[in-house]
């Protein structure tokens, strides 16, 4: 399956198993593992969720949202339990505004999931982990 790396955003094939004890990067070797979401932008938003054979998740957020920041540590910790399962990304909708009026987001925090390149739920307002953790389930296999 493709995945993308976390750091570098290089696309990586790896065998799909159920867990993972190991698997890095081939460009860059540092771990696939690592779950701590990755920023989006315009430039390099479309080739993540088209080279991604995992569901994407992306909160579109703003740094003057209250909101925002009180759902961004559940969000964190959320991702630790997807390794390879669930990409979990953010695009700051005040540096991205295009990506924001490209999808419509109209109140923040909004959640996107995309799987095989396409939309297939979508959220507005904070989440508790609880909430957040039971969503991405809903889409990992």
């Amino acid at each position: 399956m493709r995945v993308i790396c976390p750091h570098c955003l290089s696309v990586n094939n790896i065998p799909q198993k159920d867990s993972y004890n190991k698997a890095n990067c081939g460009k860059c070797k540092k771990s696939l593992l690592d779950t701590k979401p990755v920023e989006l932008s315009n430039a390099n938003f479309d080739e993540v969720i088209v080279n991604s054979d995992i569901p994407v998740i992306i909160d579109f957020w703003a740094p003057w949202c209250g909101p925002c920041k009180m759902m961004a540590p559940n969000f964190e910790k959320s991702a630790t339990k997807f390794p390879l399962k669930m990409l979990f990304t953010k695009v700051n909708t005040e540096n991205e505004q295009n990506l924001g009026a490209r999808f419509g987001i109209r109140s923040i925090p909004t959640l996107m999931i995309f799987k095989d390149g396409k939309e297939v739920h979508r959220v507005s307002g904070a989440l508790d982990e609880t909430s957040l953790t039971r969503l991405a389930s809903q889409f990992t296999s």
